[in-house]
């Protein structure tokens, strides 16, 4: 069974009406991490997630969810 990984991270972007430009800024990485992030491309570490979810006042888990 192939679990992955599923991300609400343009939802809280666009609910903060954040730009990917702003966050990547913010959480020390290239917009093109965040593009990636968004499609599903990449999964970050969890520091970068905990960066993330810091930085929207939000858990991890309310970001990230599994997907099976």
């Amino acid at each position: 069974m192939s679990e992955k990984v599923v991300n609400y991270l343009q939802e809280f972007r666009a609910k903060k009406k954040v730009t990917q430009e702003i966050l990547a800024k913010s959480i020390g990485v290239t917009r093109q991490t965040i593009i990636a992030i968004e499609k599903g491309n990449y999964t970050p570490s969890v520091l970068l997630a905990l960066k993330i979810a810091k930085y929207f006042d939000t858990t991890v888990e309310k970001l990230f969810t599994i997907s099976k």
